[in-house]
């Protein structure tokens, strides 16, 4: 991997995290057509520099992160679920990873969902986060272990399971990046904790790599974040359930016409 492919997959990244249309499908498509070959450094990278995404989410929202204990119980209480998830399901994720058709149907079924999201819960009325249960809290952190079927988006299955309980979408959006944090770095050191078990060491070059991707990735999501948020409270998810039902479609037509896309 280049130096110009580690920028565009960070970018990419940068973009894709926060928003409901799934990081990982996104850079599935990237890595395909920039031909990227699939290693484990690869495999590697495409999570490490989720710590850039997660350290725009403390900047932007740094205020938020010196509340009551509270705050940070919940907080736990939401990781529980993916956290036993994924380590119970670790193996049957890395399959799910191998299958491109799977991403292509999650986006799918994931965009038909955005499309009906606002109308589904147009009266909901937790306009705080502070106001946030343990109860609605727990939920929402089931709801995220649907992320871990490729394509469906980590923020688009806490959104969605936020929203259920009662929140609004731009509560529902912030709670979704403030579980993004013990989530993301849990699924961090996870991955370097199993590379190294593996024996594989980073070089020097592949650390220049990672700097990079963490440093663009951080930059490009504080916009990506900020932009999210202001478009929510203007028009809502329809336009991500379309551009989701698009992307998939064009997936599934890709790979009936005989192509094949390199997962990373």
């Amino acid at each position: 991997m280049s130096i110009i492919q580690a920028i565009i997959l960070a970018i990419i990244e940068g973009i894709t995290e926060f928003l409901p249309v799934s990081s990982t499908g996104h850079m599935i498509i990237g890595s395909s057509l920039m031909g990227i070959q699939s290693n484990d450094f690869v495999k590697l990278y495409t999570v490490v520099i989720q710590l850039g995404a997660i350290l725009s989410v403390l900047v932007l929202y740094w205020k938020r992160f010196f509340q009551t204990l509270d705050f940070y119980f919940k907080l736990l209480v939401a990781f529980i679920p993916s956290a036993i998830a994924g380590l119970l399901f670790s193996d049957k994720i890395d399959e799910l990873l191998e299958s491109p058709t799977t991403v292509a149907i999650a986006l799918v079924v994931g965009g038909v969902i955005l499309l009906f999201i606002d109308k589904f819960f147009q009266r909901n009325s937790i306009r705080d986060s502070r106001n946030i249960d343990y109860k609605a809290a727990f939920i929402t952190g089931v709801f995220q272990c649907l992320a871990m079927i490729p394509g469906t988006s980590r923020s688009a299955s806490t959104i969605v399971g936020g929203m259920s309980q009662n929140m609004t979408r731009t509560v529902a959006a912030e709670f979704s990046f403030f579980l993004a944090v013990p989530t993301m770095f849990g699924a961090t050191a996870k991955k370097i904790y199993d590379f190294y078990k593996d024996g594989y060491v980073i070089t020097g070059e592949e650390i220049k790599l990672l700097a990079i991707g963490n440093v663009i990735a951080f930059i490009v999501a504080m916009l990506a974040i900020k932009s999210f948020i202001t478009f929510l409270q203007k028009r809502g998810f329809q336009i991500f359930g379309w551009y989701r039902i698009v992307v998939g479609l064009v997936i599934l037509a890709f790979l009936l016409s005989g192509h094949s896309l390199e997962i990373i």
